[in-house]
């Protein structure tokens, strides 16, 4: 059985707001900017993208659930779900499919509760601090988990 040629594409709360919520930390980019530059990135690899964004926790574990059969792995930005929630965690875990975790801003230079990460132990890839431009990476990265060359 072949892989799917597809990777789901997950932002969390509040990213929706991207391109006006607090420029100086997130840049001037808007969410569209992101899944365009997650979908290039996945094309040059013959992947498509299938996107959710959500402030609702629940929509982003079933669209996690869904990619069980559908997809060949993860590219997620929590937001705030990060530091918050082991449901998140758990159904990433649970789908058993390469992760890459990606954050805008470098969360570890920023408030101490920014600097836990639930999902950080089941992501196979972390890309923090390289803007919009750090989906692009994680696309890269994650790739090559996939296909077996490299270990993340």
């Amino acid at each position: 059985m072949s892989l799917p040629h597809r990777l789901l594409l997950v932002n969390g709360p509040n990213l929706n707001l991207l391109g006006t919520r607090e420029p100086e930390i997130y840049g001037t980019a808007t969410l569209a900017d992101v899944e365009r530059i997650t979908r290039d990135a996945a094309a040059r690899h013959g992947l498509e993208v299938t996107a959710v964004q959500s402030n609702h926790e629940g929509v982003l574990i079933d669209a996690i659930h869904d990619a069980r059969t559908t997809c060949a792995g993860i590219v997620i930005n929590p937001g705030g779900l990060t530091h918050t929630s082991v449901v998140l965690r758990d159904a990433l875990s649970a789908v058993a499919l390469p992760v890459a975790e990606v954050h805008i801003s470098d969360v570890s230079a920023r408030e101490e509760f920014r600097r836990h990460s639930y999902v950080h132990d089941v992501a196979a890839v972390h890309v923090t601090g390289e803007g919009v431009g750090g989906y692009a990476h994680a696309v890269e990265l994650l790739v090559a988990v996939i296909s077996g060359a490299a270990d993340g």
